[in-house]
């Protein structure tokens, strides 16, 4: 088992003071959005296993089976599937979809034929894989995701009482679901941008002033004033995740997180496709083919019971699970034969011989058994059995 020493992202949309906040460390004044926990190449984790301090993607890279397991290795070559974050959003995210695999791998092959490079800023696929997310509030978190049904959307519109958009409600009323909702993202990405500038604007003002079902985009209008994704932004269900509340996105699916701290775990991939809220590039008829444009309510996940509690994801690169170690309780041995990151976010529970605070984590290797004990909390990252 390996203690990591992991590497915060200082994107923009971080927040200062949740991740310092949770390290039990000073702020330092500059976002800090999200903290790595794998083996991705942009930041590997890091660890020394006594000749000198190492990369978690080196150590793997030496010995696949040994670290990952002959069963993780034949299905996913010899690279740690999954990726385990810290997320820290102090201001909105940009309005997202993800592909999935088959889309990823027929993407990032057309783009490797056509020589585009890889860091290029309007390349959209670094990589042949999907990215499938889950994620679990550890505070109050709120988000966009899916869908809302078509006509709920028009009437959100419609109350701002903007001139403006009352073509785009009329979009979401006259045709069938599926295509009322292509139809009416369509128009908002492709329309005029000086005109949009001056809808967003407009609409902006009038969600500031209403508020209530409003409320939660005006960080969206203050963060990103003229951008086209705040009218894209209102099709979406608004999901606001209790701590311990989480929730799965698969591809096709446009979401955005606006604000709080959670625990995300996800394909170990960068495939993402913007669709707004950002000064990135948008690719309006590549994030076409893979939106999926079907109403849906965010299945909000609350695990309950004793021992680990499992948060449900259709996926095969990664399961995601919570203990909540209570006073007296027995130990919780793990099973081994794949990867495991566990991740402390409360109390000082122990993994192993281990003592873990809250923001500490390890790598334990498939061949190595551990079990849990003490008092706190810790979520466990692996590969499906």
């Amino acid at each position: 088992m390996d203690r990591l020493t992991n590497t915060i992202r200082p994107y923009a949309w971080g927040s200062t003071t949740a991740i310092p906040g949770l390290l039990g460390v000073e702020p330092t004044g500059e976002p800090q959005a999200e903290m790595w926990m794998g083996a991705h190449p942009g930041a590997p984790s890091r660890l020394d296993r006594g000749a000198g301090e190492t990369t978690l993607a080196d150590v793997i890279a030496a010995d696949p089976e040994r670290e990952l397991g002959a069963a993780a290795v034949a299905k996913f070559g010899p690279r740690l599937p999954f990726l385990l974050k810290l997320l820290a959003a102090g201001a909105p995210l940009s309005l997202q979809v993800h592909p999935d695999l088959e889309q990823a791998r027929a993407g990032y092959a057309d783009e490797e034929s056509r020589g585009i490079p890889v860091a290029a800023g309007h390349r959209n696929y670094k990589d042949p894989h999907h990215k499938p997310e889950m994620i679990c509030a550890l505070t109050p978190f709120e988000g966009l995701c899916g869908f809302r049904p078509p006509p709920e959307a028009a009437a959100l519109l419609e109350g701002l009482g903007v001139d403006a958009l009352k073509p785009y409600a009329d979009l979401l009323r006259a045709h069938p679901q599926d295509a009322a909702l292509r139809e009416m993202l369509t128009a908002v990405l492709t329309a005029d941008r000086a005109e949009m500038a001056r809808t967003v604007a407009e609409a902006g003002a009038a969600i500031v002033r209403l508020g209530g079902p409003y409320a939660p985009y005006a960080s969206l209008v203050h963060h990103y004033p003229g951008d086209p994704g705040v009218i894209a932004a209102m099709l979406l269900n608004h999901v606001r995740l209790q701590p311990g509340e989480a929730m799965f996105l698969g591809a096709g699916v446009p979401h955005a997180y606006l604000d709080g701290l959670g625990v995300e775990l996800l394909a170990n991939s960068d495939n993402v496709l913007r669709a707004g809220l950002t000064p990135k590039h948008v690719d309006v008829p590549e994030l076409l083919k893979i939106v999926r444009f079907e109403p849906a309510d965010p299945a909000v996940q609350r695990p309950e019971g004793n021992g680990e509690e499992v948060y449900e994801a259709p996926v095969d690169e990664f399961r995601l699970s919570r203990f909540a170690l209570a006073p007296g309780a027995a130990p919780h041995p793990l099973p081994d034969g794949a990867p495991q990151i566990l991740l402390c976010t409360a109390g000082r529970p122990k993994a192993g011989e281990v003592t873990l605070s809250p923001g500490e984590s390890v790598f334990v290797p498939a061949d190595e058994k551990v079990e849990l004990s003490g008092i706190g909390t810790i979520f466990r990252a692996t590969v499906p059995e």
